[in-house]
């Protein structure tokens, strides 16, 4: 697969924002997507057809391509709202995604199961990417097809709750040492030492989104420092 083979020991960013946001305007997202691949970003992730087929259009890098809901639901701990179904994968698939990523966690599913849609994807040609909360979920996602397991969701479901500011290096050694497939790192992920360690460790490639991307979140990080410790002080 040469589009694994682009992204191997390479930085790719998640360039997405929600309707909500003031950076959620086609031409913003463009143009974060200019410049990330400016700055040396080996592939794309991104939100939505829109999205997908402009990065396609625009840049000659992978793209990973997911859907979500134009509002996270309060329960998203509890449910599946990453690519949830075959449509969700037919639209990615359409719009030229070179990888369609999907939650490939154990919460209950809709209309299609993870085996539906994984086998979808690769009928397609396309390769299939789980974004998985436990070893075992990549275990699993590995076993019904996935060519790539990721921690993209660990912390964010009721089987993963999220313990550390820090990326979840332990459920990356796991996977590394358990699936016979690409393991990508992502989720929190702040700094350069970062991303040098999850290398170490084993990732066959590093995704990073906020600290990147999401300047209302980078900002929060500076308004918000050491919060709980001068609080104490008082």
């Amino acid at each position: 697969m040469d589009v694994l083979k682009q992204l191997k020991n390479k930085v790719i960013v998640s360039v997405q924002a929600m309707p909500s946001e003031p950076l959620y305007r086609e031409e913003c997202i463009i143009a974060m997507m200019q410049s990330v691949v400016k700055g040396g970003a080996a592939g794309l992730r991104v939100a939505g057809v829109r999205d997908v087929v402009n990065a396609k259009k625009l840049f000659k890098v992978p793209v990973i391509g997911i859907t979500k809901p134009e509002v996270i639901p309060p329960n998203w701990r509890e449910i599946v709202y990453i690519t949830p179904t075959i449509k969700d994968a037919k639209d990615l698939v359409q719009a030229g995604a070179d990888i369609i990523a999907f939650d490939g966690t154990s919460r209950p599913r809709g209309e299609n199961n993870l085996k539906q849609i994984i086998k979808f994807i690769k009928l397609n040609n396309k390769i299939a990417m789980a974004d998985v909360s436990t070893t075992q979920e990549g275990i699993s996602a590995r076993l019904l097809g996935a060519d790539i397991v990721s921690t993209t969701l660990s912390g964010y479901t009721q089987f993963s709750p999220e313990v550390s500011d820090e990326p979840d290096f332990e459920l990356l050694k796991e996977l590394v040492n358990s699936v016979d497939c690409p393991v990508i790192l992502e989720g929190r992920i702040w700094t350069p030492q970062q991303v040098d360690k999850a290398f170490e460790l084993g990732a066959y490639s590093v995704v990073i989104g906020s600290a990147i991307t999401r300047p209302q979140l980078i900002t929060k990080k500076f308004v918000n420092r050491n919060k709980d410790e001068k609080s104490s002080k008082y």
